[in-house]
């Protein structure tokens, strides 16, 4: 069958039908979308042989992914990342299959405006993704070097020159003359300051989101390093107790602080606060009661109105 296949095609040389016939079919690696995972997944795969890098760079409309996500795609059709809802991947790993064996940069419209008619996106937009033939992995380390660190870290691709460097991180990904750029912000931080059943519950919840947990106790005489991806979460039941962590969370840049009690123990913390020197705008951080819905009235509840508001507060900050 197949050399009558080969022979019923005349204008296709029988090597290229081969090369066809054994192009390998795409499949999903890893489910995630986390950047520290796809790079890594990226670094070990060109170790074993050729990796292409998807990048969203435009979107027309609506889209489930933000600017600057990325899917990994290694020769053998493995592959890992998100540029969509999870329509469209294995379509991506495809071209850029295509893209390694011709050893060349592409760029692919979908869903609005592209020229596949069968692939729809379900969110009625368009979106355009570039794919980058990776020779190396200096940028990718270096962008997970940065994240270890807690700071944050840029990528600039240039078409023209199909070109990936590593920037100072601009302030929103996005296109900048013939090039776009990416930032890449390290994972929130969730200090996590109590003894109690909703501590352990939020620790949790933020370990099994992705967060990076620390959690302190005041029998320690050091405070954890609290920097601007960093979410202070208050669960104690006494106000002393919540003191030394508060204070020192009120004059760092954390994103967020957040405060067990009820809208009565605010208001006492609130005149602590006012006697011990900070300002009104230093007070008005703290998010008391915290959380995104309560009263609550049970550890599980709590976690998770906790946690989405971490998670809100941080979108609204670092869209």
């Amino acid at each position: 069958m197949l050399h009558e296949d080969i022979t019923a095609l005349p204008d296709i040389h029988p090597h290229e039908v081969s090369e066809a016939v054994v192009r390998p079919t795409p499949v999903r690696s890893l489910l995630t979308d986390d950047v520290e995972e796809i790079f890594r997944f990226a670094i070990r795969e060109l170790a074993r042989g050729r990796v292409a890098l998807a990048t969203l760079v435009e979107i027309r409309g609506g889209a489930a992914r933000a600017l600057g996500s990325h899917v990994v795609i290694a020769a053998d059709g493995r592959f890992c990342g998100y540029v969509s809802g999870g329509c469209i991947e294995a379509a991506v790993a495809a071209e850029a299959l295509d893209a390694l064996s011709e050893n060349k940069d592409r760029e692919v419209k979908y869903g609005e405006g592209s020229p596949f008619f069968d692939i729809v996106l379900p969110c009625g937009g368009g979106i355009t993704v570039s794919i980058h033939v990776l020779h190396g992995t200096k940028v990718l380390s270096q962008v997970i070097a940065e994240l270890d660190q807690r700071r944050s870290a840029g990528l600039r691709y240039t078409r023209s020159r199909e070109q990936l460097e590593i920037i100072e991180p601009p302030e929103r990904a996005g296109c900048v003359d013939d090039a776009f750029e990416t930032i890449y912000r390290p994972r929130t931080r969730v200090l996590i300051s109590g003894q109690s059943v909703e501590a352990e519950r939020v620790a949790s919840i933020a370990n099994s989101s992705g967060h990076e947990v620390v959690a302190y106790t005041t029998r320690e005489s050091g405070l954890p390093d609290i920097d601007q991806y960093t979410a202070v979460v208050l669960l104690h039941h006494d106000l002393d107790a919540e003191q030394r962590v508060l204070h020192a969370a009120l004059r760092s840049n954390a994103f967020y602080i957040g405060a067990l009690g009820s809208t009565r123990t605010h208001r006492k913390r609130v005149d602590r606060l006012d006697s011990s020197g900070f300002s009104k705008a230093q007070i008005r951080r703290i998010k008391a009661p915290i959380g995104v819905f309560g009263p609550t009235r049970d550890a599980n509840s709590l976690g998770l109105s906790v946690l989405a508001d971490v998670a809100a507060t941080r979108l609204s900050i670092y869209a």
